[in-house]
């Protein structure tokens, strides 16, 4: 999961990447730290403050808010967004 979603959003495919991201969930799977950080990138490329949002409140549910790499690409997606 993890390898194809930082994939599609190094590769500009942002769209792609929150679908996989969606599935992931869906299906169950928990995401981890580098998850949130290639999601984020994701969001950032695409500008999308309200999908950055949504997942920021994901984040803050897993208690990985805290995790500096987390932290830092959260103020990246949010210094691109709005």
């Amino acid at each position: 999961w993890n390898a194809m979603i930082s994939a599609y959003g190094q590769n500009d495919c942002g769209k792609e990447a929150l679908k996989l991201f969606r599935q992931m969930q869906q299906e169950g799977v928990k995401p981890e730290s580098t998850t949130f950080v290639s999601i984020l990138d994701a969001c950032s490329n695409l500008a999308s403050l309200t999908e950055g949002k949504l997942i920021h409140a994901i984040i803050v549910g897993t208690g990985l808010d805290l995790d500096v790499l987390v932290g830092n690409t959260l103020l990246n997606m949010y210094g691109k967004c709005g």
